[in-house]
């Protein structure tokens, strides 16, 4: 079995521990190439890692004759141009969620790499987390019944940087990151609902500024419906009085609580009682699901969040906003 040499185009704060080591502690895996517009931090980065090859400039890392496959680690504004720069060269990519700022921006993604047999991999690795494998088989194996309905609760305080318009980050700069931080953060939550109970086929939703500290939205409500029939609710705000993060999802015969983006224990709780199940994440938390993409490239296996899977939540998520 080959080992699969991966370039980044990116090399900032999410790769310094999410992502990052996961490519060199995969089996069959190799990072040997970073790019950063700033040559100096990606000299710095390379160095720190230990990766062989480091560059200023994205298509040189691309057409890099080492570089077998390339992970996108920039803000969405770069995702489509990057990957559709990756489909020319054959390159098969691996690119941050959101997947773009658009469902449109997806859609022009998906078919430059099916036009060019490239595979595209998407980074909503929750799917191979061990939290939400083990939701995802609780679910399965009937413990609270039939699902009824997912309700999704997200808030949180003002960020200090969001106070000054000087200091903003990407995250809430529509240009950038394609909305506010609903974009950013319910993707994840909307992509393992989509994953632990089937595709999300509808939705709609509003959203304000109620803040008024930046252009993009600060509060989103949306309901939305699965194609099994299970019905959710969701409620994302970013201007509250302090930060809860809580999922529940409801059935017949009891129901499952657990966080987005915690590591509080699972809690099951029927008819019989409360069961917690204390599960903690791996240290670099992308390394899971970046074994699947390298097996899969290698004819050993299917990675679970792919072009299809992703765009689901793109198109969710632009319904939920009133885009489509």
């Amino acid at each position: 079995m080959r080992s699969i040499k991966w370039g980044i185009i990116g090399c900032g704060k999410v790769t310094e521990v999410k992502s990052g080591p996961g490519f060199q502690k995969a089996k069959n895996s190799q990072l040997v190439a970073v790019m950063r517009r700033n040559g100096a931090l990606a000299k710095d980065y390379a160095e720190r890692h230990n990766v062989p090859k480091w560059y200023d400039n994205a298509e040189d890392l691309i057409n890099d004759p080492e570089v077998d496959a390339v992970y996108i680690a920039t803000p969405p504004a770069s995702h489509k141009e990057y990957t559709l720069k990756c489909a020319l060269a054959g390159k098969p990519v691996y690119v941050e969620k959101p997947m773009a700022r658009s469902f449109e921006e997806a859609v022009d993604m998906v078919n430059a790499c099916k036009e060019m047999g490239v595979p595209l991999f998407v980074a909503y690795y929750r799917r191979r987390l061990p939290r939400f494998l083990k939701v995802k088989e609780l679910i399965e194996s009937g413990a609270i019944g039939e699902v009824r309905f997912v309700k999704v609760t997200l808030y949180e305080h003002v960020a200090e940087e969001e106070l000054n318009p000087e200091t903003l980050p990407w995250r809430v700069i529509p240009e950038i990151s394609g909305a506010g931080k609903f974009f950013d953060l319910a993707s994840h939550t909307l992509d393992a609902l989509d994953y632990i109970l089937g595709p999300i086929v509808d939705a709609s939703g509003h959203n304000s500024n109620q803040a008024g500290l930046y252009t993009a939205e600060d509060i989103v409500t949306a309901s939305f419906k699965f194609a099994s029939g299970v019905q959710g609710i969701g409620a994302w705000c970013f201007s509250a009085f302090e930060y809860f993060d809580q999922n529940e999802i409801i059935g017949s015969k009891g129901k499952i609580v657990f966080s987005s983006f915690g590591v509080e224990p699972i809690k099951l709780i029927t008819a019989d009682g409360h069961t917690d199940f204390p599960i903690d994440n791996p240290v670099h938390v992308q390394q899971p699901l970046i074994q699947t993409i390298v097996d899969e490239l290698n004819g050993e296996g299917t990675c679970p969040s792919n072009a299809e899977s992703a765009i689901r939540t793109s198109c969710i998520m632009d319904k939920i906003l009133g885009r489509i």
